[in-house]
């Protein structure tokens, strides 16, 4: 895989007021904006090609980013607009520069310890996801993941939290349009709408994989959460 998308375009909404005047992808964590240790990352499996979508004060993420060289790497910048198009939209406004191979994409707002070497070049179905152990916040996971390594929805059986990190096929977003019943249609902008209506229907075809990676990840989804993972990085735990 050469291509990535990271997710960027969030309103940080639980961050404030730290994100009052700075995107959350760009609040520190350990010495460094929380973006940055995934373009390490992506760097040093030879990802070469990134676009970063961007919404809230998007002019900072330039600024602060450059192009990319610093890390070897190539960034291209999606920008949705003042209004972020959320998780599918975002990645259906980034697909014309993510071109037509298997891409990674990433939520900027998590941190993890996994290796992305681990992730599948090719993934068996329409995507790959990471899994990771339910946090406390999210007791009840997303989705159970079997023996063969296909995710399905089962309320009745113990499931695992979406890391937030997977493998993705440009053909995962076919029929995106039949799948969310978008309200208006506007052709210079697509709509605003979730992942999980995609990932549902993939489950359905039997074309969701996954894997569990039971080291560290922390959702920086509150300002507590994000002092706490700047403290263990800062430490070195």
């Amino acid at each position: 895989m050469r291509h990535a998308l990271i997710f960027a375009a969030g309103l940080g909404e639980r961050m404030r007021p730290l994100t009052n005047h700075t995107p959350k992808p760009l609040l520190p964590a350990g010495g460094k904006p929380l973006i940055e240790w995934h373009l390490e990352k992506l760097a040093a499996i030879d990802v070469r090609y990134v676009v970063i979508n961007t919404s809230h004060l998007a002019e900072q993420f330039p600024e602060t980013l450059g192009d990319g060289s610093r890390w070897g790497l190539r960034i291209r910048y999606a920008y949705e607009g003042p209004t972020p198009l959320e998780t599918g939209g975002g990645m259906l406004n980034a697909l014309p520069l993510l071109g037509p191979e298997p891409f990674i994409a990433l939520s900027s707002d998590v941190w993890t310890d996994a290796d992305f070497a681990s992730l599948p070049a090719e993934p068996k179905g329409l995507a790959h996801l990471l899994m990771v152990d339910n946090p406390a916040h999210h007791p009840h996971g997303d989705f159970w993941l079997d023996e063969h390594g296909l995710l399905h929805d089962d309320e009745a059986r113990p499931g695992l939290t979406y890391s937030g990190l997977g493998v993705f096929r440009p053909a995962f977003l076919d029929g995106w349009r039949q799948l969310i019943a978008p309200a208006g249609d506007d052709a210079h902008r697509p709509p605003a709408f979730k992942l999980r209506p995609l990932l549902h229907h993939a489950m359905s075809l039997g074309k969701l994989g996954g894997s569990h990676h039971r080291g560290a990840w922390t959702d920086v989804g509150t300002p507590q959460r994000l002092a706490e993972l700047d403290a263990r990085l800062r430490s070195g735990s």
